[in-house]
C-alpha cells in the first residue's frame, strides 16, 4: 500500500489517499476472516457425531458464509457453528436467541430449527441496546468497547425481512420488548439458549429467567466472553449455581450443559 499511496500521491488529494488506505486495510480485514471462517469449518465438516449428512453440513457451511456476506455480521463462522453444534445435540425444547441485531444469526440458527422441525424464539427490543451506564472500557484483548444506547439496532420488519430471505422465518417467533418486561412471561422448556446481549444488567436478565427453563442436558451459550464485565457476572453465577463456563475468560463464546443430575433441572 505504501508504493501505492506514492504512485497515487500526484494525482489525488490526501483525503481521497486516506480512504483508498482505509478501504484496502477493511477488504483484507474482510478476506482474511473470511479465509478463517473457510478453514474453521472444517471441523464442523467432518464431524460425523451430527445427525446431518456430510452433503448437509456442507450446505449449511456454505449458506452460513453467504449470509455473513450479505448480512453485518458481528461474530465468527466457528461461533456459530459451534451453537449449531449444541442445537442438533440438545434435548427436546425451544431455541432461543436474545440479542439478533439485524438478523444474521437468526437466519442462519432458523435453517436449523426448520430441519429439526423446532421454534426459534427471538427476543430482542428491536430498538438496540437500552440506554445504561456501564463502563466497559476494553475487551480481552484490549480493543476500546462502548455500548451506548440506541446501537446494535435493527428493527423487527428489517429483521424479519431478512431472515425470510437468508433463513426461514416460518420457523421463527419474534418477542419484542426488553428482557425485564417479556422474559418474565415466557415459560416454555428451552433446549438451547444463544445470548448475544453485550450488558451486564442484560445477561443478568437473561441468567434469572432463561436458565430455569433450560431442559436437563439444555445449554446455554453466550457471545459475550470477551467482556470483562460480563464473565465476572458469570464467574459469580457459576459458583452460585454450581455449573461451569466452559471457554471463561479464554475465549468469545462461552457456553454450559445443564446437568442432567440437577433436582431442579427439567
Amino acid at each position: 500500500m505504501h508504493i501505492a499511496r506514492t504512485v497515487l500521491t500526484p494525482f489525488v488529494s490526501t483525503k481521497q489517499l486516506d480512504a483508498i488506505s482505509q478501504f484496502y486495510w477493511n477488504l483484507r480485514a474482510h478476506i482474511a476472516r473470511f479465509a478463517d471462517d473457510i478453514r474453521l469449518s472444517g471441523t464442523f465438516l467432518s464431524d460425523t457425531s451430527l445427525p446431518m449428512s456430510t452433503l448437509s453440513r456442507l450446505w449449511f457451511i456454505i449458506r452460513c458464509l453467504y449470509i455473513s456476506l450479505r448480512l453485518e455480521s458481528p461474530h465468527s463462522q466457528q461461533e456459530i457453528l459451534a451453537f449449531t453444534r449444541m442445537i442438533l445435540l440438545a434435548p427436546p425444547g425451544v431455541i432461543v436467541e436474545a440479542g439478533c441485531f439485524k438478523g444474521s444469526s437468526t437466519a442462519k440458527f432458523s435453517l436449523i430449527a426448520k430441519r429439526l422441525n423446532r421454534t426459534l424464539v427471538v427476543f430482542d427490543s428491536f430498538q438496540g441496546i437500552p440506554e445504561n451506564r456501564e463502563d466497559h472500557k476494553r475487551d480481552f484483548s484490549g480493543n476500546p468497547i462502548c455500548f451506548a444506547g440506541g446501537s446494535y439496532a435493527g428493527t423487527i420488519e428489517e429483521v424479519v425481512t431478512n431472515v425470510g430471505r437468508y433463513g426461514r422465518a416460518d420457523a421463527c417467533r419474534f418477542v419484542r420488548g426488553w428482557f425485564e418486561d417479556t422474559m418474565p412471561t415466557f415459560k416454555e422448556p428451552i433446549a438451547a439458549a444463544y445470548l448475544d446481549v453485550d450488558l451486564v444488567s442484560s445477561t443478568q436478565t437473561c441468567l434469572k429467567y432463561l436458565y430455569p427453563l433450560l431442559t436437563s442436558g439444555g445449554f446455554l451459550a453466550s457471545q459475550d466472553g470477551h467482556l470483562p464485565l460480563v464473565v465476572n457476572v458469570l464467574v459469580d453465577w457459576q459458583k452460585e449455581n454450581d455449573v461451569t463456563f466452559t471457554g471463561l475468560g479464554t475465549q468469545k463464546l462461552v457456553w454450559l450443559c445443564k446437568p442432567r443430575n440437577n433436582p431442579f433441572a427439567l
